[in-house]
């Protein structure tokens, strides 16, 4: 060998190796994925066709945007935002983020569009029945008639100017877990889409809300809960792409006395679980806060007039289960929702 070109053949070794190095290190992965907990809740994201390094820092950020989102907006956590505005109810103002405001500002519309069905301030029946907790139970008559008196949406005062929110009573206290979650998939969702994704899949404990398409161009495929078994098991499912899909149901938190099932999602008006005859209603919408806070708002209204506002809004669509184990689809679901589960019966209404 030509000892004068040992050297440029190193060099050329030396290219190669690098080259490889890098062309291993920037592989796109079919997906990377983690797991979170916050919002009072398991949380997944999974990233598609991208790369490691890249799946590694845009997946902090959503960490980030999830905490970001919890310690204001939880009112399990003592310095939040929400606590703040609990704990001078009936004396101050309290100066929020623009996060903050925004969720309440949203909160209070959907309540005007429901009839109060859906209202934030229903945090002193939430503590009452504490479903979901060790200390669940069925509060007294009179410790529910005397906390009804402090459950009205229309006693949150708001303050544009500076971003302020007031409880006019004391002892109200407000409380976003019927419509934070949505919030933060669609802060996630954005996030997402500045970093120029193409596909991912956002699971906040069963807030679902997909960006793109999954393989070979292909839309996600959603299942629908059975809402008589554990979770996992669907009777059904939805294509969806750059859409949200969330559901509320009696069987997510819920407890059991005297034969008779107490669930999680209260009625403002009487301050007992709602009573009707549905099992879950699942919203599918361009906005996962919409899909958060129309799926107990529509439970609580029931079919005929969940139905009715389903269909007064644009870009929603809606899944109703009931006990009996029939199914109502709003108009745009018809030809779209695929039963895979033969006990459940599609109603034409």
């Amino acid at each position: 060998m030509n000892k004068k070109k040992l050297p440029s053949i190193l060099i050329l070794v030396v290219v190669i190796v690098f080259s490889l190095f890098m062309i291993i290190k920037n592989k796109k992965e079919d997906k990377y994925s983690n797991t979170y907990y916050n919002l009072g809740t398991i949380n997944e994201i999974t990233l598609y066709d991208i790369t490691k390094k890249d799946g590694d820092r845009i997946l902090k950020e959503c960490e980030a945007i999830l905490k970001d989102i919890d310690n204001k907006m939880s009112c399990q956590i003592a310095s939040s935002e929400i606590s703040k505005i609990n704990n001078n109810a009936g004396k101050n103002y309290v100066k929020v983020s623009e996060d903050t405001y925004y969720v309440i500002k949203e909160s209070i519309k959907f309540s005007s569009m429901s009839n109060d069905t859906f209202d934030i301030s229903v945090g002193p029946i939430i503590d009452l029945w504490g479903i979901g907790t060790e200390n669940a139970r069925i509060p007294s008559e009179k410790e529910i008639k005397d906390n009804l008196t402090l459950v009205n949406y229309k006693d949150i005062l708001l303050d544009d100017e500076s971003n302020s929110v007031k409880l006019a009573k004391k002892n109200m206290k407000i409380d976003l877990g019927g419509i934070a979650k949505g919030y933060a998939a669609d802060k996630i969702y954005e996030h997402l889409k500045e970093e120029k994704l193409e596909s991912a899949l956002i699971n906040l404990g069963g807030n679902i809300y997909v960006l793109g398409n999954k393989e070979n161009n292909q839309p996600f495929s959603i299942g629908v809960q059975d809402p008589t078994k554990p979770r996992g098991n669907s009777i059904g499912n939805i294509k969806v792409s750059n859409k949200s899909v969330v559901t509320s149901g009696i069987y997510e938190r819920y407890f059991e006395k005297n034969n008779k099932i107490y669930h999680h999602m209260l009625d403002p008006h009487t301050g007992y679980p709602f009573d009707n005859n549905l099992s879950s209603v699942t919203i599918v919408s361009d906005k996962s806060i919409i899909c958060d806070a129309l799926s107990t708002t529509t439970f609580g209204l029931g079919v005929k007039d969940g139905i009715k506002l389903v269909e007064s809004l644009d870009g929603v669509d809606a899944i109703f289960i009931t006990k009996d184990k029939k199914i109502y689809l709003s108009s745009n679901l018809k030809n779209k929702f695929n039963l895979t589960d033969s006990s459940f019966t599609i109603i034409d209404n």
